[in-house]
């Protein structure tokens, strides 16, 4: 089979006739900030056949922020099981709220992994960059490191940092672990 993708609507329409399991596939803090009523929560880490909830009888949802994950889980579930009857939400939660369905908002900012991945590496550029023109040129080595991190993630598809980050306090969606940028707005 191959991943179907839906919209947000036709979504609803099942959740709201008990025709579908939803599982989204973000990370805890994601999930906490934001979610889906009824979805469940399987990182796109640990998302196999068995980590599954009984979807028995119903169609498989996958979920994410933008789709890109989802797709990627739906991808990583159809290895598993070619015969898997898979559907994508096309657009993740941003096209779910913008098509003005209802989630559960904690009220809480949360910069998605990905974008914290960036602005690491990005800082870490930046200043290496600074310091190796400034101080001494052996800074240079850290705008090295990071580019030989990104190709690296690039080629195989693992990036150190994001698992690093992910194991993060801010990250693990509990309130008292949070920092400046898990504030509410």
């Amino acid at each position: 089979m191959t991943i179907q993708n839906i919209d947000p609507k036709t979504l609803n329409q099942w959740l709201k006739n008990n025709q579908a399991v939803l599982v989204d596939v973000r990370e805890v803090s994601e999930n906490q900030a934001n979610k889906i009523n009824g979805s469940h929560l399987v990182p796109l880490n640990q998302v196999s056949l068995n980590a599954l909830p009984n979807h028995q009888g119903k169609k498989l949802v996958i979920h994410c922020h933008s789709g890109k994950r989802s797709q990627s889980a739906c991808q990583k579930l159809l290895a598993e099981n070619p015969d898997l009857e898979i559907y994508n939400l096309e657009g993740g939660i941003l096209a779910w709220n913008n098509s003005g369905q209802e989630s559960e908002k904690s009220g809480k900012f949360f910069l998605p992994l990905n974008q914290q991945v960036q602005l690491t590496i990005g800082l870490f550029v930046l200043l290496g960059s600074l310091l190796g023109y400034l101080a001494t040129p052996a800074f240079f080595i850290v705008p090295a490191f990071f580019g030989a991190g990104l190709c690296f993630a690039g080629l195989s598809g693992w990036c150190g940092l994001a698992i690093l980050l992910a194991k993060m306090p801010w990250n693990q969606g509990s309130n008292s672990s949070c920092v400046t940028f898990c504030k509410t707005k």
